[in-house]
């Protein structure tokens, strides 16, 4: 595997991490460190608030990150613009520092969670393909 295919993992996982640790902090606001750090999930959280607080536990639980990401997540319970980006980014550096890390975080992501994306005129995003894509005005399938 080459260093490019290792990014796109990493900037994959972090994009895929995303919607649950959002959901985490959404949900516990300006507490959310001092809950994530609680090793017990509420009973009455739902599954994907409770992912988002295993994930996150996991990512702060790295000593070298952990004070740029608890500043994200601050950010993020403030509603501050652009903090979802912000935390994104940083995820995504730390998840990129310790491939160990990475493994761990990819291996607790529930099945089908991988967020692939594209943007631009004419884009297309495809996580699995088995068929054609095509897009312009004049494609055409050559058989």
């Amino acid at each position: 595997m080459y260093a490019g295919e290792v990014d796109l993992e990493v900037a994959q996982t972090a994009a895929a991490v995303m919607p649950y640790v959002t959901a985490a902090v959404t949900t516990y606001g300006m507490s959310t460190l001092d809950r994530v750090r609680d090793t017990v999930v509420e009973k009455t959280s739902d599954a994907t608030v409770g992912v988002g607080h295993r994930l996150l536990n996991r990512i702060l639980g790295r000593e070298e990150s952990r004070q740029a990401i608890e500043g994200a997540v601050i950010d993020v319970a403030a509603g501050e613009e652009d903090s979802a980006a912000a935390l994104k980014l940083q995820i995504r550096k730390a998840l990129a520092a310790d491939p160990e890390l990475a493994r761990e975080v990819t291996a607790m992501l529930p099945a089908g969670s991988v967020h692939v994306e594209a943007s631009g005129e004419r884009s297309i995003a495809i996580d699995n393909n088995s068929g054609v894509a095509s897009t312009g005005e004049n494609a055409t399938i050559q058989r």
